[in-house]
């Protein structure tokens, strides 16, 4: 990956060095997901926590700043902590088992969507119905 070249100059940070630091991190940050026996991970173990970051960008970009070079800095690196977080969150999610194969996703579909129809049908009678 590389940073937007406007990034690049506030940071003053070696495109190589930013590579090499992410690489680092989504590495390490996958490693600690893993269990001690090898098995990968469940739904329930991923860890996604990207609204504190994205309600601080939003923050960051809403208030007026005194000092508008400083307040671009840190909202690029909020930026760059969230791209960070959606990396290892896409990390985790790559380790997920798969557990149905492709028949039994398809028949699974075709009965969600089965009972989707049931259910839209069943909201469009009861709308009808006065009391």
């Amino acid at each position: 990956r590389q940073l937007p070249i406007d990034l690049k100059e506030k940071q003053n940070i070696p495109n190589n060095l930013a590579i090499k630091c992410n690489n680092t991190m989504d590495q390490a940050s996958a490693d600690k997901k893993e269990h001690k026996n090898g098995t990968p991970l469940t739904v329930d173990e991923i860890e996604i926590e990207i609204l504190p970051t994205i309600y601080a960008i939003i923050r960051s970009v809403e208030k007026d700043p005194v000092d508008k070079q400083r307040e671009s800095q840190d909202c690029s690196l909020k930026v760059l902590e969230l791209q960070k977080k959606l990396e290892s969150v896409r990390t985790q999610i790559r380790q997920l088992p798969i557990d149905l194969n492709k028949e039994e996703q398809l028949q699974r579909l075709e009965t969600l969507r089965q009972q989707l129809l049931l259910k839209q049908n069943l909201l469009k009678k009861y709308k009808n119905i006065q009391f």
